[in-house]
């Protein structure tokens, strides 16, 4: 009888942890001795007072903040060592819209998707319309709503291949029907086996788990 497969131990890792992050900001501690684990099918809202942190933590995950000291792995991996292989896996969305506004729809993600893969304007199109921008590959930015704006923004989601996704505030200006949406493309991609880390003020509804991370009473940010 043949040996049972034995997994190996990279599949047993979640996909990102952070061990005994510590961070602080005009002498003042935002976070310390800061652990979670972020596993294939999680998504985890990030909550905290105004000031405690939450944008600051999710830029030292991307690798745009290095005022912190802590570890950080990504599948087992301290992410320095394959910093590469991380950051292909990661889409970030900060919380300006992320959109050129002298370019169409369709030429802003034409671009940036061009930094990973190529996608063809069906791809674009079918993601415009999936956020509610049907009609409106050709627009230009600037001559849509903030709103409009932050659709166009959020179609890079439903086109990049990327396994985790880093949010920050991505519900701002959007209207009831976008709120939906993105709710939904967030719950689609964890139960396909993505992760999601997010940061909102909007009481998230999502037909999937929701895991939370405060960053209150964690070095003195507010309660």
């Amino acid at each position: 009888m043949p040996d049972s497969p034995v997994a190996s131990p990279l599949t047993t890792q979640p996909l990102l942890r952070a061990q005994g992050l510590f961070c602080e900001r005009d002498d003042r501690v935002l976070f310390s001795g800061l652990d979670f684990e972020l596993n294939a099918g999680d998504l985890m809202q990030v909550q905290g007072s105004n000031g405690s942190g939450k944008t600051t933590l999710l830029r030292i995950l991307c690798g745009l903040n290095a005022s912190y000291e802590g570890e950080l792995f990504w599948r087992g991996v301290p992410i320095d060592e394959d910093r590469e292989a991380f950051l292909a896996s990661l889409l970030y969305l900060g919380h300006r819209v992320g959109v050129n506004k002298i370019l169409t729809a369709r030429e802003n993600l034409r671009w940036s998707c061009a930094l990973h893969s190529p996608v063809n304007d069906a791809d674009i199109e079918a993601a415009l319309q999936r956020v509610g921008l049907t009609g409106y590959a050709d627009v230009t930015c600037r001559n849509m709503s903030a709103g409009q704006q932050q659709r166009v923004s959020l179609a890079r989601l439903l086109l990049s291949p990327a396994t985790l996704w880093v949010l920050d505030e991505p519900f701002t200006t959007l209207d009831v029907h976008g709120v939906k949406t993105l709710e939904h493309l967030l719950a689609e991609h964890v139960e396909a086996g993505g992760a999601v880390l997010v940061t909102t003020h909007h009481a998230l509804s999502v037909p999937c788990p929701l895991r939370r991370l405060s960053l209150d009473r964690r070095g003195g940010a507010a309660a």
